[in-house]
């Protein structure tokens, strides 16, 4: 007969709640910066399991209001799980992940997608339609899901993680930030701005560091808004079960995080929140340094 002794689940090396503010749990963090810490260590070719809020960090609720969307705080937008450490692993490696399971929480089977105000970011048409905040709640039912606001549709989603990277480097970091600074100056009122430079308001690193360190990731960190040298905001809606990735290592351990789960999504994200955003309960990876 079957026994517990030889039936060892995959451990989740993050769990997360998703009825709490994400900036009250352990584990998650909203900047990239080498001095995060690894919350966890996990071995090259293990299997684990981990847990995400939404990118919003709970903020956004299942109703039929869109004022949260309109408010919505995106200093602390896409709260990360992680970083997760793997043994061995030192820059100029080639970090492999692969990508063995997607899915929701059994307590929260619904997403959302939005449409965000004009000064909020908007989208790719903000300025063309002057865009005003809206939502959709999305019911999921297995592999499909529903929506309220929008009847009559009904479609099998493709889970991926829109937001996963490895650390940067000093050094890359601070090429980021000198990058996007100048690039700001050169268009210092675009609407959607070009890019978002450090901002200490809402940074967010989920554990106890000395203030020092603190003080130093809000004041330098990069916002996780675009897709970096290490990878970060993706949005590849076909990196779903079974995906292989490779990330470059910069900082020892690596330092992988990942966030900003979606049920489903286009090529992109239109009106910038236009995936059906989720919190998952289980990304099992695998991962090897090579």
């Amino acid at each position: 007969m079957a026994t517990r002794l030889n039936s060892i689940p995959h451990p989740t090396v993050i769990k997360v709640d998703p009825f709490t503010p994400a900036q009250q749990q352990k584990g998650i963090h909203t900047r990239w910066h080498p001095d995060i810490p690894p919350f966890v260590t996990v071995q090259p070719g293990q299997v684990f399991k981990v847990e995400c809020v939404d990118w919003s960090g709970a903020q956004i609720g299942n109703n039929d209001n869109s004022d949260d969307i309109k408010n919505v705080d995106l200093t602390v937008m896409h709260n990360l799980s992680g970083p997760i450490a793997i043994e061995g692993a030192e820059p100029g490696d080639c970090l492999v992940v692969d990508i063995l399971d997607v899915a929701p929480f059994e307590e929260m089977p619904w997403g959302f997608t939005a449409i965000l105000e004009l000064e909020h970011g908007g989208g790719l048409f903000a300025r063309e339609f002057n865009s005003h905040a809206a939502k959709a709640i999305w019911d999921f039912h297995g592999v499909y899901a529903t929506s309220r606001h929008i009847p009559g549709i009904r479609f099998a989603g493709v889970p991926h993680p829109g937001l996963i990277g490895t650390a940067p480097s000093a050094e890359l970091l601070a090429t980021w930030n000198e990058r996007e600074a100048a690039l700001i100056a050169q268009h210092p009122k675009a609407v959607p701005p070009v890019a978002l430079p450090p901002e200490p308001k809402g940074c967010y690193v989920g554990q106890d560091l000395p203030a020092e360190v603190s003080e130093k990731i809000a004041r330098e960190g990069a916002r996780t808004i675009p897709g970096r040298e290490h990878g970060g905001n993706c949005d590849i809606k076909n990196l779903s079960r079974g995906s292989r990735c490779y990330f470059p290592v910069f900082v020892n351990g690596a330092n992988l995080s990942l966030g900003d789960l979606h049920f489903s999504q286009g090529d992109g994200e239109m009106s910038l929140c236009g995936a059906i955003e989720m919190v998952i309960s289980s990304e099992r990876s695998l991962v090897e340094d090579i």
